[in-house]
C-alpha cells in the first residue's frame, strides 16, 4: 500500500479544528472534484481512530437519505435497537440513535455533500463528544471550514515519488513538469503514478505521452470543462489525459465493465447487482475485469464497489463506443424492477436492510432510465422506491415518488390506463395515511371509476379500489357510505379468491371495525374472530396482522365492558407489536392508548395516566402534531383528567383536540361530535350549564345525522342533554 502523502499539514489542521471546540464541530473540507477530500477524511479517520471510542460513522450523502444511513449504522454496528417501523418522521429515529449512542468520542463523516439542507436536521447531537466532518464541493459558512486546494509543487512531486521512488530524484525536472501537466490534482497524480509504475517508463516519456494524448483530446477536455466550471481547463485536460492512458491499458471486457458501472447511481454498487445484469460474460470474466479496474485505481471497494465521480463521468463519455450499452440499460432496468417487485407493502426490518443498498440504483432508474423500461414495468420503478419509505412509515420520503409516478404514467400511458389508476390509488392511500382526507378522496374516487371502466366489476383490482375508498370513508366518519363498499369488497373477494385468503381476512376485519365504530358489537365479533383465524392459519402467530386483529378484538370487548377478556388481548397485541415493530411505532402508541383506555374504564387511573402520556408523546413524535391519532390521544387523556376532577388540565386538552378535529375532518364527523360531547360534560360538571347545552345540541345533531338515532353515542348524548335540562331547565320562550 502506498503511503498517504502531500496532505500532512491539512491532516494536522483538521484534527485541531475537531478538537478545539467544546461544542459539536462541523469541519467542512470544500473543494473541486479530484482533490482528495474523501481520501483526506479517510486518512484522518484511520490515523485518529483511537480518539473515537464511540465509533466512526461514515455517511455517503449521494447514496441515499442520510437519516436512514444513520439509523442503519446504529443498528448494524452499535447493536442499538432503534425503531424498526417508525410510522412517521424519520427524524425521531435519528434522535433515538444519537440519544442511545455508545459512550466515547464519535466521528461522523458526511462524504460528498451537495445539499446541506437535506442533512442539517439529522446532525443533532449537541454533546462535545460528537464531531462532524463534512466533505463537499460547496462553500459552507462554518467557522471551522477550510478549502482544500490543489497540491503545491513539492507535495505533488511527493505523491509521484510514493509510486515511482528514485525516478523523481533522477528526473526532477520531468517530475515537476509532469505535476504541472496534471494540474497538481491528487486523483490524476495517483493514476499516472500507477501507470508509470506498471509500464516501467521514464517520467520524461510520460510527459510526452500526456502531451500527445492531450492534443488529441482537447475537444473532449473542453466539453468536460463546460460541465464543471469550477475546474480549470488545465486541470481537466490533465485528468482526461490521465484517464485516457489508463483506459488504453484496459482489456475490452474491462472497458465494457467500466461503462456498465457508469449506468449505476453514484453510490456503492453491490456486486451481485452487476452480476445480474445480462452482459454475456460469466462470473469469472466479470471478476477478472473488475480486478483490472481495481489495479489501475479506477474502482474501489469490496462486495460493494464505488466509482469516483470523475471516473464515472469519464466512463459515461465512453458509452457511445459500445453497441451493447442500450441493452445494458434495459437489462439493468429489468434487474432493478425485479428487486422493486420484491418490496412488500409492510417490509420487516430485515427486508428493509436487505434492499437498502439497491435503493439509490432503483432511484437512478426511475430518474434517468425510464425510457428503457417497458410499459408493464414503468410503475414498479416508482412504487418500489415509494414502498421502501412508505412501508417504514416515512411518508414524506415516499410522497415525491408517488407523485412522480402519477405524472410519468399519465404522460406516457395516458389517463385511460390501469397503471394510471393504480398510481392515483397509491397517492390517495398515502394521503389517507397522513390524515389528509380531502386530498385522498378525489384520487381514490377517480381510481375506482377508472378501474371499473377498464376492468368491469368482476376483478380484484376493483375490490382493492373499493376497499381503499371504503376505508377512507370510514376514517372520515361516513359510515353509511363505507358499509356498502366494504360489503361489495368482501363479496367480490370471496367470489374470486375463496374463503381462505389474506384479502378476505382483511375485508372481514375492516367490516368488523366499521360495525364496532357504529356500536354494532354483536355483528362485529364473529367477523373479527373469522379474520383472526384465517390470518393465523395463513401467517402464523408472528405477523403484524395478528397483533392488529388481537387489538381490534380487545377494543370490541372493552366497548362491551368485557374487561377480563379485553386485557390479555391488549397485552398480547402490545407485546407482539413491540417484538415485530420496535418501540417507536405508532401502533405501539395505539396499543398503549388502548390499554390505558381499559384501565381507565376499570378505575385504575394512575396506571392509565402513565400509559396515556406515553402514547401521546409517542404519537406526537412519530406522526407530528397534525394527525387524527394525536387528536384521539389528547381526548383520551383529557377524559382521564376529567374523571380525576382535574378540570383545568382536562379543558386545555379537550380544546386542543376539538380544534384539531375541526382542522382535520371538519365539523360533520363523529369524532368532532364526541369531542363536543366531552367538552360539554366537563362544563356541566363545573356548573357552566349555559356553555354546555349548545355543545350537547350540536353533538346530538351530528351523531343523528352520521350514526343514526340508535347508535350508543347518539343515545348517550341524548341522555347527557336530558340530564342537563333536568338540572338546568331551558328558559321558556
Amino acid at each position: 500500500m502506498v503511503k498517504f502523502v502531500g496532505r500532512e499539514t491539512e491532516l494536522q489542521n483538521l484534527h485541531e479544528m475537531l478538537q478545539e471546540n467544546n461544542q459539536v464541530v462541523i469541519a467542512a473540507i470544500a473543494g473541486m472534484v479530484g482533490l482528495g477530500k474523501t481520501e483526506l477524511a479517510l486518512q484522518y479517520a484511520i490515523a485518529h481512530r483511537e480518539n473515537y471510542k464511540g465509533g466512526i460513522c461514515w455517511l455517503l450523502a449521494k447514496a441515499g437519505d442520510v437519516g436512514i444511513q444513520i439509523v442503519q449504522f446504529a443498528r448494524t454496528h452499535l447493536d442499538l435497537n432503534p425503531p424498526q417501523y417508525l410510522d412517521g418522521d424519520l427524524l425521531s429515529q435519528v434522535k433515538y440513535c444519537w440519544q442511545h449512542w455508545h459512550e466515547g468520542n464519535v466521528l461522523v463523516v458526511v462524504d460528498d455533500l451537495n445539499d446541506y439542507s437535506k442533512v442539517e436536521t439529522y446532525l443533532l447531537p449537541q454533546l462535545p463528544r460528537f464531531k462532524v466532518l463534512i466533505t463537499t464541493r460547496l462553500q459552507l459558512d462554518f467557522p471551522q471550514s477550510f478549502t482544500l486546494n490543489v497540491l503545491g509543487e513539492s507535495s505533488a512531486v511527493e505523491v509521484l515519488q510514493a509510486w515511482v521512488g528514485e525516478k523523481v530524484t533522477q528526473e526532477s525536472a520531468a517530475a515537476k513538469k509532469l505535476s504541472e501537466r496534471l494540474g497538481y490534482l491528487p486523483l490524476a497524480l495517483n493514476l499516472v503514478g500507477r501507470y508509470i509504475k506498471k509500464r516501467r517508463i521514464s517520467l520524461a516519456e510520460m510527459v510526452q505521452r500526456l502531451d500527445a494524448k492531450g492534443k488529441a483530446l482537447s475537444h473532449q477536455a473542453l466539453a468536460l470543462d463546460e460541465k464543471d466550471r469550477t475546474c480549470t481547463l488545465n486541470v481537466k485536460r490533465g485528468v482526461i489525459t490521465a484517464f485516457e492512458l489508463s483506459w488504453e491499458e484496459l482489456s475490452n471486457d474491462a472497458k465494457e465493465l467500466g461503462v456498465l458501472l457508469s449506468l449505476f447511481a453514484l453510490a456503492p454498487i453491490p456486486w451481485l447487482l452487476v452480476e445480474n445484469v445480462e452482459t454475456g460474460k460469466d462470473a469469472e470474466q466479470l471478476e477478472d475485469s473488475r480486478v483490472e479496474l481495481e489495479s489501475l485505481h479506477l474502482l474501489q471497494g469490496e462486495d460493494s464497489y464505488q466509482l469516483h465521480q470523475l471516473i464515472r463521468e469519464f466512463f459515461q463519455l465512453k458509452q457511445a463506443e459500445f453497441n451493447q450499452v442500450e441493452e445494458f440499460k434495459r437489462s439493468l432496468c429489468r434487474v432493478m424492477v425485479a428487486i422493486a417487485k420484491e418490496i412488500p407493502d409492510y417490509p420487516t426490518f430485515k427486508q428493509v436492510t436487505a434492499v437498502s443498498q439497491a435503493i439509490p440504483h432503483l432511484a437512478e432508474v426511475a430518474k434517468n432510465l425510464t425510457q428503457y423500461l417497458s410499459n408493464d414495468d414503468l410503475l414498479c420503478s416508482f412504487v418500489g422506491n415509494a414502498l421502501f419509505y412508505d412501508g417504514q412509515g416515512l411518508y414524506d420520503q415516499a410522497l415525491p415518488w408517488y407523485k412522480q409516478c402519477v405524472e410519468v404514467t399519465q404522460k406516457r400511458l395516458g389517463e385511460e390506463h390501469l397503471d394510471f389508476a393504480s398510481s392515483l390509488n397509491n397517492l390517495g392511500c398515502l394521503y389517507r395515511s397522513q390524515g389528509k382526507y380531502s386530498k385522498a378522496e378525489p384520487l381514490l374516487q377517480q381510481a375506482l371509476k377508472l378501474t371499473r371502466c377498464l376492468l368491469g366489476e368482476e376483478h380484484l383490482e376493483v375490490a382493492t379500489s373499493l376497499n381503499n375508498l371504503a376505508y377512507l370513508y370510514h376514517c372520515q366518519g361516513k359510515y353509511s357510505e363505507a358499509e356498502p363498499l366494504y360489503l361489495q369488497t368482501l363479496k367480490l373477494r370471496r367470489r374470486l379468491l375463496g374463503e381462505e385468503h389474506l384479502e378476505v381476512a382483511t375485508s372481514l376485519n375492516n367490516l368488523a371495525y366499521l360495525y364496532n365504530s357504529q356500536g354494532r358489537y354483536i355483528e362485529a365479533e364473529p367477523l373479527y374472530l373469522q379474520a383472526l383465524e384465517i390470518w393465523r392459519r395463513l401467517l402464523g402467530e408472528e405477523h403484524p396482522h395478528i397483533a392488529t386483529s388481537l387489538n381490534n378484538l380487545a377494543l370490541l370487548y372493552e366497548s362491551q365492558g368485557r374487561y377480563s377478556k379485553a386485557e390479555p388481548l391488549f397485552q398480547q397485541a402490545l407485546k407482539l407489536r413491540c417484538h415485530l415493530l420496535g418501540e417507536e411505532h405508532s401502533h405501539i402508541a395505539q396499543s398503549l392508548n388502548n390499554l390505558a383506555l381499559l384501565y381507565e374504564s376499570q378505575g385504575r387511573y394512575s396506571e392509565a395516566e402513565t400509559l396515556y402520556q406515553q402514547a401521546l408523546t409517542l404519537m406526537r413524535r412519530v406522526l407530528g402534531e397534525e394527525h387524527p391519532d394525536v387528536a384521539t390521544s389528547l381526548s383520551n387523556l383529557a377524559l382521564l383528567y376529567y374523571y380525576q376532577e382535574q378540570y383545568s388540565e382536562s379543558e386545555h386538552l379537550y380544546l386542543q383536540a376539538l380544534e384539531l378535529w375541526r382542522r382535520l375532518v371538519g365539523e360533520e364527523h363523529p369524532n368532532f361530535a364526541l369531542s363536543l360531547n366531552n367538552l360539554a360534560g366537563l362544563y356541566e360538571s363545573q356548573g357552566r350549564y349555559s356553555e354546555a347545552e349548545p355543545f350537547y345540541l350540536q353533538a346530538v345533531e351530528i351523531f343523528e345525522q352520521i350514526l343514526g338515532i340508535n347508535h350508543p353515542h347518539t343515545m348517550k348524548c341524548h341522555e347527557n342533554l336530558a340530564n342537563l335540562r333536568d338540572r338546568f331547565p331551558p328558559n321558556p320562550e
